[in-house]
């Protein structure tokens, strides 16, 4: 099938290669010239295990193009993806003005029957006001094509998207018309194989569900996180307690260890729209807002540990800091606790040296030639002149570290751990202080 995908970001780029990968025809179109010529050179955007060889395969047998031309992209699909940002506006509600953009474009150079796709996460209504906005066009144009909008929203984890594209937990669809359902029953039909994993509903349904996942996922998180913040004023081991509670089928394993917040383009976006709409529903949407205040809080945890064992002398301190993006597998740093972490010590007067596998380059980008900031290329190099090691992320090279070598570069053989990677009797029997979360007095050093 001849499918076109508006943007080329992190939905866009996984939804086009993969949709090529089974076979059927994509145009992606974005307006970023340089972005494009990019793609076209193989240079991938962004940072997402498999995705630069099916990019790359596909854009070589011609299953896969890319475009700028609005009018090209329009032409080429019967289905016409909008996959585009939803940026937080200042209210934390979402815009949208780059997917109504898509929508009057759509509007204006269609010529015959199309399937306007929302994959981006929206609030519920817009594809309503996406329908509304290529109808306008059309009215102006004169012109009476017939067109549907569905709803179609993305579940991909960063870091295991192109996995979740292609071996999905479930595809919802949301529309009402059986045109539609057909059209996209066959655009999925090499995903459902081996049993039929469409989920079909009304449009603002779908629109709801991306959102109450999201929200759902988010408020396990802060809850574990809130658990945390109990056991060490209560002296227990919340990592105890989250075996104990996962074991239980109703409550699971997945989203309950706790950490330093949760970041990335997902959730703390989301939740934030969600409780917007609530407002605009003149419902007050408690739960949604305490997640977020809880996930707020949690950021700064670490800072105040750190800043609580120097009682608050930070200046000139330096801080090896192993981790910089939201979560491992990715180079994303969008609402990452390690930028709220780095940027509170800058402001104490500390010195940061970090590391991270893959967002050394995004947070050059972000930061430029911050005078507080070292970047290092090993983790071993984070940690010469050190006086403390703080853990943001936890990638897999993080868990199994040399204990000894640690102590031996750090000034103050101390481990600040924002994502519990070590047992803390392992960590004291090398002579290191550990101040990890919710883990019962979040101090053991030898002899203790």
């Amino acid at each position: 099938m001849k499918i076109t995908i508006f943007g080329t970001g992190y939905v866009g780029l996984v939804t086009g290669a993969c949709l090529a990968d089974v076979g059927h025809d994509v145009l992606c179109m974005d307006v970023d010239q340089q972005k494009i010529d990019k793609l076209k050179r193989g240079v991938i955007p962004i940072y997402e295990p498999g995705l630069e060889p099916i990019v790359k395969h596909n854009y070589e047998s011609g299953r896969l193009k890319f475009t700028t031309d609005t009018a090209e992209a329009v032409a080429h699909g019967v289905i016409q993806f909008i996959a585009v940002g939803t940026p937080p506006d200042e209210d934390g509600s979402a815009d949208l003005q780059y997917v109504l953009a898509v929508a009057r474009s759509v509007g204006q150079h269609m010529n015959g029957y199309k399937v306007v796709v929302d994959k981006s996460t929206v609030p519920v209504g817009t594809g309503d006001k996406v329908a509304s906005a290529i109808r306008n066009e059309l009215d102006k144009r004169g012109l009476e094509t017939e067109f549907d909008v569905v709803s179609n929203p993305e579940f991909l984890k960063e870091g295991a998207a192109v996995n979740d594209f292609m071996k999905p937990d479930r595809i919802v669809i949301g529309t009402d018309s059986e045109k539609a359902q057909e059209v996209l029953r066959e655009v999925y039909y090499p995903f459902n194989r081996n049993h039929d994993r469409m989920i079909y509903m009304d449009l603002r349904s779908a629109e709801l569900t991306k959102y109450a996942a999201n929200a759902m996922l988010a408020t396990k998180i802060s809850f574990m996180n809130e658990i945390a913040n109990l056991a060490e004023r209560l002296g227990a081991d919340v990592e105890a307690v989250r075996r104990g509670i996962g074991s239980d089928p109703r409550i699971g394993y997945h989203f309950i260890y706790p950490g330093c917040g949760y970041g990335g383009s997902c959730f703390p976006k989301d939740v934030q729209a969600l409780a917007r709409t609530a407002d605009a529903c003149d419902y007050d949407a408690k739960l949604l807002n305490a997640v977020e205040a809880v996930n707020y809080a949690q950021k700064h945890v670490l800072f105040d540990k750190v800043s609580h064992y120097f009682q608050g002398a930070l200046q000139d301190k330096v801080v090896a800091l192993w981790g910089l993006s939201f979560k491992p597998n990715t180079d994303d740093m969008r609402e990452a606790s390690s930028r709220v972490l780095m940027e509170s010590l800058w402001k104490a007067g500390a010195k940061v040296q970090a590391f991270d596998p893959e967002a050394m380059e995004e947070t050059q980008r972000i930061y430029g030639e911050q005078p507080g900031l070292q970047l290092c290329g090993t983790k071993e190099q984070a940690l010469k002149g050190a006086d403390v090691l703080v853990i943001c992320t936890e990638w897999k090279e993080f868990r199994s570290p040399d204990f000894d070598a640690i102590k031996a570069a750090l000034s103050e053989a101390v481990i600040f751990d924002g994502r519990n990677l070590y047992e803390p009797e392992v960590v004291a029997r090398h002579g290191l202080m550990y101040y990890a979360i919710g883990r019962g007095h979040n101090q053991f050093s030898q002899g203790q």
